[in-house]
């Protein structure tokens, strides 16, 4: 299945499995523009965005993302030329139900369905995500995730989704990254509604990991013939040292940020440990005995993983402020580990060989379930420094960060991991939450003063060989 070639003959050294899935991921309000047309109600960015500009990076929000929602058709094309078999997108839950709940948008139904269409006609399989941080305000308004309504509401969306697109759209997913909204949302005060409340947090978390549940008991109900998962965002927690207070610290991050959403998904149930550390903290999350048999009867088809960068993890070093907000921190320090590569612009740290501790635990702990990395990427300020006579960016970085990952996937292919395939986050150039346009991701390069005009990158002619060929 996997060959080894001599790399200086021109040929390949890391072949894939036929059929590896070559593509890219995207979310609704970072991409498609078009923030209050054709009946879409707002989201929690859109309010966000209105109240407070400042927060925003050069104060642009997310009326001006990539205005996907007008050039889909051209976009898509360009997804073809630039390699792509496969493609994530979301559905904006306001854009379908302008309040959350209610009646069905027909000019939303009607744009999805062309995009699904104009995606399959190029020969680009959908892979369509639910959700992706994106709660519409009426829904907050009543509490979000916090309130146990917006499960039932959040499942009403789902099932439309399934009923009206499934008959062409065979891959779907519940959630992108379901930490990020705890954390950023209502422990560190970075996403709206911009909370310190840890029992809050908690709450959000597990209403969330449910509403997954029961939208994939849905789902199985329909009998579709499709795959179902969940996007999780794995960053491995790596001990400073062998010292017992060092793993234990570490031990203590991945069950908070990994464990709490990866268990339930896969294995059907929560950590012992996990559940002990809440209950001797006094935070574990209201729920009903019934929602423990729902997760356990509803757990996934199909798991992709976002890996962007490691946790580093040592023993916390000093006594924290018992008056301060409770925090995971308290349990631990981050760790610079000496001589680590770094992507300065976004101030991340660069390690491959995460990609492959991840997958490598998935196969030993979790079963081996099918899985696929679902975003890994490389955001760079000012890349218009990189640019050529033809207007083409030169982004020899993002193409040395791509295969020096696929190198490690490679690896753990060969050992057996049931990886399906690889999405870059992502195709082109989009509006990036509280950063705006400062880092660039793309594949192809978006010129906001050109009325966003698009442009492959080199990355971008490179992936279409690196898909050509299942391989480099």
């Amino acid at each position: 299945m996997i060959q080894t070639y001599d790399d200086h003959c021109g040929d390949l050294q890391f072949e894939f499995p036929e059929h590896f899935w070559w593509g890219s991921s995207s979310s609704a309000t970072q991409m498609e523009g078009g923030a209050y047309k054709d009946g879409k109600g707002a989201n929690i960015w859109d309010y966000w965005y209105e109240t407070e500009p400042d927060r925003f990076h050069h104060g642009i929000g997310p009326t001006q993302a990539s205005q996907f929602y007008e050039k889909y058709r051209e976009d898509i094309q360009l997804m073809k030329a630039t390699g792509h078999n496969s493609f994530r997108f979301s559905i904006s839950w306001s854009r379908m139900f302008a309040k959350g709940v209610g009646e069905v948008n027909p000019k939303a139904v009607s744009f999805y369905n062309n995009v699904i269409n104009e995606l399959i006609e190029h020969g680009i399989e959908p892979f369509v995500n639910l959700y992706h941080f994106d709660m519409p305000l009426d829904m907050q308004k009543i509490g979000g995730w916090e309130n146990r309504d917006v499960v039932k509401f959040y499942v009403n969306y789902a099932k439309t989704c399934f009923e009206l697109f499934g008959d062409r759209v065979k891959k779907w997913f519940t959630h992108n990254e379901p930490i990020v909204p705890v954390e950023c949302g209502y422990l560190y005060g970075h996403h709206y509604p911009a909370l310190c409340d840890f029992q809050k947090a908690v709450q959000v978390a597990y209403h969330s990991m449910l509403a997954s549940a029961e939208a994939i008991r849905v789902y199985k109900q329909l009998w579709q013939d499709g795959k179902i998962g969940i996007i999780i965002n794995l960053t491995p927690s790596y001990a400073r040292c062998a010292h017992p207070e060092d793993i234990k610290a570490a031990n203590i991050a991945d069950l908070l940020f990994n464990r709490s959403f990866l268990d339930p998904s896969v294995k059907g149930r929560y950590p012992v440990e996990l559940v002990e550390f809440l209950r001797n903290h006094n935070f574990l999350p209201s729920f009903e005995q019934e929602d423990l048999k729902t997760i356990k009867e509803n757990t996934i088809d199909l798991l992709g993983i976002n890996y962007y960068q490691p946790r580093r993890i040592k023993a916390k070093e000093h006594i924290p402020n018992p008056n301060a907000p409770f925090m995971p921190e308290q349990f631990f320090d981050y760790y610079e580990m000496p001589g680590r590569k770094m992507n300065p612009h976004r101030g991340w740290e660069i390690y491959e060989k995460g990609i492959y501790d991840i997958l490598i635990n998935v196969k030993n702990n979790y079963g081996n379930i099918e899985c696929f990395i679902s975003e890994n990427g490389m955001g760079v300020e000012n890349e218009q420094r990189f640019i050529d006579d033809d207007g083409c960016i030169h982004d020899d970085y993002r193409i040395d960060f791509i295969k020096g990952h696929l190198r490690w996937v490679h690896k753990a292919i060969e050992e057996g991991v049931n990886v399906k395939g690889y999405h870059l986050w992502t195709f082109m150039d989009n509006w990036s939450w509280l950063n705006a346009y400062k880092n660039r991701y793309g594949l192809v390069s978006v010129d906001l003063n050109r009325d966003g005009a698009r442009k492959v990158k080199k990355s971008g002619h490179w992936f279409s060989k690196l898909a050509e060929n299942n391989g480099f």
